[in-house]
């Protein structure tokens, strides 16, 4: 039997999306586990917990930054191979892929240099002080070793995806997460490992990952192929792939530039402390994001297919339905945190000072969360139609000429210097929604237009 993606633009919307969004969001929740169940295992280590959880949170930018080399490539990637098979040619789409795995694994090799040679300077630079400098440097210097497998799990887990595998997109994860977890305490804890055993944890679970996806995409279950005569780098494939996947870099490799910025003022104004409370608040948003970023993934491939099969009215249906979803969900984890934020400080300190100044700083960081639903909603489809320069902008405007300005400038306006930093996320995100609104509500309706060949009036 022959298989193929045809589903994507027959299947109705209102059952299409939640049959790859609930695995995508899935699998995106699992994803956290990487990240938040190491955080939460040493934040817990008996003694120095709390500044190992810190020295881990250190290590958190320049994890984001190895991983938005994936998104950079893949991101704009999986969603022309996905226009592609739906405009019939699912032969581009193979040689979409084949070019971007080429070039991830030339960046995953430069950038495991990059960081073995230079992760010290580059973790002191990410706020690293003398008191949390040493755990950071012991996990990266493990971490770095799994950069090839980092970068392949998560850029080719993007074309399994994009094929409309949601459940096999969400084993790779599954796979890799459930490792972690069985290996974290047992590295941790009993062989007395630390974090040094959080980081072997981490590269063997990814490694594990990267084998099962690799092993998918050259079997017989997958609808694109990698096959050896695609794999040459062709540069009118990947040029137009990178400059789509830029938005999604951009967004996420400037978390390490944000990042940066908010525990240097923190460590200025607050201390030690500060910059700990920003490593959990780091963790919530990403609980707060990733379950929207899975949904929005969910929704990539049947806008993407639809929008190059030319059907305007499958395009509109998927996308008023995604904005409903994120809004909702951003909305009513918004209410849930400002209610309870003991709560969700609680699950990475068991330290009462650090919960108290958390849970305090966590009402104000998340206070603009309630409508950023619409923000990566409208983000998102640009990306999936394929509008680089639309993508790019909402997420440049975001992050360098809102949040990066006022990370300096609310100290400079408000008395308490320190909760002054965290307020800089909030009122960034409420001008950045306006603004991502205004622009998408005028760019999609020309799109909607130009797919109805209805000409546009003056």
């Amino acid at each position: 039997m022959k298989l193929d993606n045809q589903f994507l633009g027959t299947e109705p919307v209102g059952k299409l999306l939640p049959k790859l969004a609930i695995p995508t969001v899935t699998a995106q929740l699992i994803n956290m586990l990487y990240n938040i169940v190491d955080r939460v295992f040493i934040g817990h280590m008996a003694g120095d917990g709390d500044l190992a959880l810190t020295g881990i949170g250190i290590c958190f930018p320049l994890i984001m930054l190895i991983s938005a080399f994936s998104v950079l490539v893949s991101g704009g990637g999986a969603p022309r191979a996905s226009i592609a098979m739906g405009r019939g040619d699912p032969e581009e789409a193979e040689r979409i892929m084949g070019s971007c795995l080429t070039l991830q694994t030339c960046i995953s090799a430069l950038l495991t240099a990059a960081l073995l040679l230079w992760n010290h300077d580059f973790l002191l630079a990410f706020g690293g002080s003398e008191n949390t400098i040493e755990y950071a440097v012991s996990y990266m210097n493990v971490y770095a070793v799994g950069t090839l497998f980092v970068q392949l799990t998560i850029s080719m887990n993007f074309y399994i995806t994009a094929q409309g595998f949601a459940k096999t997109s969400m084993l790779t994860v599954l796979i890799g997460a459930v490792c972690n977890i069985i290996l974290d305490p047992i590295l941790i804890f009993v062989l007395n490992m630390g974090v040094r055993g959080a980081a072997v944890a981490t590269v063997v679970s990814q490694g594990i990952s990267c084998t099962w996806v690799m092993a998918f995409l050259c079997g017989p279950k997958t609808i694109l192929r990698v096959k050896p005569n695609n794999l040459r780098m062709r540069k009118d494939i990947l040029f137009p792939c990178l400059a789509l996947g830029l938005s999604p870099f951009v967004m996420q490799a400037s978390e390490s530039v944000i990042f940066v910025c908010f525990n240097a003022s923190l460590l200025r104004y607050g201390g030690d402390l500060a910059v700990g409370a920003m490593t959990i608040l780091t963790s919530v948003m990403q609980f707060a994001l990733l379950p929207i970023q899975g949904v929005a993934q969910g929704a990539q491939p049947i806008t993407s297919y639809n929008y190059g099969a030319q059907n305007p009215a499958r395009v509109k249906a998927v996308v008023f339905l995604l904005i409903k979803v994120c809004l909702t969900y951003s909305l009513i984890l918004w209410g849930l945190i400002m209610v309870f934020p003991r709560a969700f400080a609680g699950m990475f300190t068991p330290d009462p000072t650090l919960l108290d100044f958390t849970a305090k700083a966590l009402r104000i960081y998340c206070g603009g969360l309630g409508i950023f639903g619409l923000q990566l909603a409208c983000q998102m489809t640009f990306v999936a139609i394929g509008y680089a320069k639309s993508s790019i902008l909402v997420a440049i405007v975001r992050k360098f000429i809102l949040l990066l300005p006022l990370i300096y400038l609310m100290p400079c306006l408000l008395a308490d210097k320190t909760m002054a930093v965290y307020t800089a996320e909030p009122v960034a995100d409420l001008i950045a929604v306006t603004f991502t609104a205004i622009l998408f509500g005028v760019q999609f309706r020309k799109t909607i237009r130009k797919l109805e060949d209805i000409p546009e009036t003056q």
